[in-house]
C-alpha cells in the first residue's frame, strides 16, 4: 500500500512528462494533490498527454530539451523540487540504430545534466532515476537479472542505459554523497497500457494494424518479455519515493520492478490476446531483414523490491492484456481518454479510489 498523502503539496519534477509513462504518472500525482512541474520535449500530436488535457495546463512549465544544461539547471533551481522522477529518454531500441548519437546524448548526457543540476539543491529528498531492464548485459539466460548483475548492452539504446547507470553511481558515491537526498535507479521494461502511440512498439503497432484492417506483421514472434501494465512500475517508483520521504532507513541504490518470471510471455502471446479482445485481426510472420540485434529473452528478478519495499505486481498477464485491450477498444468507440485512464488508476490504486 502507498501512502499517497505523502505527496500532497510536494513539489515534484517529472522529466519526460509528455511521454507515455510520464502522462500516466502525471495523472496519478494530480490525484494525489502534488505540485508538479514537467521537463520534456513538446508532446506528439494526439499523444496520451494531449488526450488527458495536460497540454492546456500552463502550470506544468515550458517544454525543454534535457540536453540543454542551462535550461535544465534553471528549471531545477527555480522550482526547487522535493522529489524528482526522471523518465526523459529516447526509449526505442530500433530508433537507437538510426539516431545513435541522439540516443546517447539524451539517455546519457541528459541524465548527467540532471545529476549536475541537483548538486546545489537545498530541498531535494528523493531522486528516482528511471533507466531500463535493458541496462543489463543480456546473456539471454533463463533466470532473472538481479540489481548487482553486470550492466552493458549490445544495441545503442541498451548501452546508453547501462552507461548512465554507471554515471549515476559515480555521482552518488563521489559527488553527491554529502547531499541530504537519496538517489535510486529503477529498472523496468516492456511496459504496455492504453495511450501508447509510439512507432515500432508492439501494442500500438498491433492496434494500428487492427484498426486499419491490415495483418499484424511480426518479425520475432517468439521473443519473450516480462510484459507489465504501465501502472505496475509506476507503483514501484511511487512506493520507493514514499518510503524515502517517510524515512525508511534501508533503501538500496537500485531496484527492479517487473512481473513474476512465470508471467513472461512471447510477442505472439501478446498479439493473439489483443486480437481476441478486439474481435478482429490476423497475424503475419515476416523475416527480420533489418540485421539489427534484438534480444529474444530478458527477465528480471524483483526480490529486492518485494522483500525490501513490500512491493508486488497486482495484475497478471491476462489482466494486463485485458486492461490494455479494453482501453484501446473503448477509446475507439468514443469513450473519453480521461475517463478510461482515471478509471484504471482507481481500479489499480484502491488508495486513490
Amino acid at each position: 500500500m502507498i501512502d499517497f498523502s505523502t505527496f500532497k503539496g510536494k513539489r515534484i519534477l517529472v522529466t519526460g512528462h509528455t511521454g507515455f509513462k510520464g502522462s500516466w504518472l502525471l495523472a496519478i500525482l494530480e490525484r494525489a494533490g502534488a505540485e508538479v512541474r514537467g521537463l520534456s520535449l513538446p508532446p506528439l500530436k494526439g499523444s496520451h498527454f494531449e488526450q488527458l488535457g495536460f497540454a492546456e495546463n500552463k502550470n506544468l512549465g515550458e517544454y525543454v530539451d534535457i540536453r540543454e544544461f542551462d535550461s535544465v539547471s534553471s528549471i531545477v533551481s527555480s522550482f526547487d523540487p522535493e522529489v524528482i522522477f526522471h523518465l526523459a529518454a529516447q526509449p526505442l531500441v530500433k530508433e537507437s540504430y538510426v539516431a545513435t548519437r541522439e540516443t546517447f546524448e539524451v539517455n546519457f548526457m541528459g541524465g548527467v545534466n540532471l545529476l549536475e543540476a541537483v548538486r546545489t539543491s537545498n530541498s531535494l529528498e528523493a531522486f528516482i532515476f528511471i533507466t531500463s531492464d535493458k541496462a543489463y548485459e543480456n546473456l539471454e539466460w533463463e533466470w532473472g537479472y538481479r540489481e548487482h548483475d553486470r550492466l552493458g548492452g549490445l544495441d545503442p539504446y541498451s548501452a546508453s542505459k547501462g552507461a548512465v547507470e554507471i554515471a549515476v553511481a559515480s555521482y552518488a558515491r563521489a559527488i553527491l554523497q554529502e547531499m541530504p537526498f537519496k538517489v535510486c535507479t529503477v529498472r523496468a521494461g516492456n511496459v504496455i497500457g492504453g495511450g501508447d502511440w509510439a512507432e515500432n512498439r508492439i501494442v500500438p503497432d498491433i492496434v494500428r494494424a487492427i484498426r486499419a484492417g491490415e495483418p499484424v506483421d511480426l518479425r520475432n514472434p517468439k521473443s519473450t518479455r516480462p510484459w507489465q501494465h504501465v501502472l505496475e512500475p509506476l507503483s514501484g517508483y511511487l512506493l520507493l519515493a514514499e518510503r524515502i520521504l517517510n524515512g525508511q532507513e534501508e533503501i538500496e541504490d537500485s531496484y527492479n520492478f517487473g512481473p513474476d518470471i512465470s508471467e513472461a510471455k512471447t510477442v505472439l502471446d501478446v498479439t493473439n490476446k489483443l486480437i481476441e479482445i478486439h474481435g478482429a485481426g490476423v497475424v503475419q510472420i515476416s523475416a527480420d531483414t533489418t540485421g539489427h540485434h534484438e534480444a529474444r529473452l530478458l527477465q528480471l528478478n524483483c526480490d529486492r523490491a518485494k522483500l525490501g519495499l513490500n512491493w508486488k505486481p497486482r495484475w497478471n498477464f491476462d489482466e494486463t492484456l485485458s486492461r490494455t485491450g479494453e482501453w484501446y477498444k473503448k477509446q475507439s468507440e468514443g469513450v473519453p481518454v480521461r475517463a478510461l485512464t482515471d478509471g484504471q488508476i482507481s481500479e489499480y490504486f484502491k488508495e486513490l479510489a
